[in-house]
Formats: structure tokens, sequence, C-alpha cells
């Protein structure tokens, strides 16, 4: 359709921006594009139809960006709590490890660990440390 029947500047950007929104939500949504004729007697009623339209739109996808979040949300949450069941169970077996280990074999075991991991603090400041756990420890 072409922009050469309306009379000015602002009932071109009006159909312009129309012409947008309406293939951009369109696209983002996978629909098809509506097309709209605008009647140049009716031009003020035209915009208000335009602007209802791309307000009905926009709520479309914040509604569905809305939806979209919520459903990570809920499987972030589901790993959380996956990685704190593990973290734990780690942590308690790590527990009995060190329990059932002889003095020797601790040592052993501490003599080959990375300095990093024995003395984290002393890591410098730019350095990632390793995770730090208030349950157990690296051992």
């Amino acid at each position: 359709m072409s922009t050469g029947m309306y009379q000015s500047p602002m009932e071109v950007a009006v159909y312009q921006l129309h012409n947008f929104s309406i293939s951009f939500f369109s696209s983002l949504l996978g629909g098809d594009v509506v097309s709209v004729k605008l009647d140049n007697s009716a031009s003020g009623a035209s915009v208000v139809a335009i602007d209802n339209k791309i307000e009905q739109a926009m709520d479309l996808v914040k509604n569905h960006l809305m939806y979209a979040v919520r459903e990570e949300v809920e499987v972030l949450k589901e790993q959380i709590k996956e990685l704190l069941e593990k973290n734990s169970q780690l942590e308690r077996e790590n527990s009995l490890l060190k329990t059932l280990a002889s003095p020797e074999q601790l040592e052993k075991f501490q003599s080959r660990l990375p300095t990093e991991v024995l003395c984290p603090e002393e890591q410098s400041p730019g350095a990632a440390a390793p995770a730090q756990h208030s349950g157990g420890s690296a051992v």
C-alpha cells in the first residue's frame, strides 16, 4: 500500500509505525502480518484503532515474556534444589571419608593438593577462589 494517499507527514508516520509494529509483533510471535487500510476521512479514529492494536500487541508480548521468565525461573529453582542435594551428599561422603581415613592417608592426600586449595586466603585478589561451603571442607 502506498503512502501517497496521506496528506500530512503525521498520517504517513502513523501508517509506517502501524505497519512496522504489526509486522514486528507478528514476526516475533510467529503469526501472519495483519494488513489494515487507513481511511483518510477517519484519520483520528484510525490512529486510536492503531494505538489500541499496538497496545494489544505489546500486552501479548509482555504476557509471553512473563510466561517464559516464570518457566525459566522454575527450571532454575529445580536445578538449584538438585545441586544443593548433591552438595549435601558430597559433604556427607567427605566427612565420612575423613573419619575413616588414617592420619597417614590424610597427610598423603593433603600433600598432593595444590596450595590454592589448602590456603585460599593467600591467593592474589584477582584470582578466582574455590567455592567455600559452610558445611564441609575440601579434604
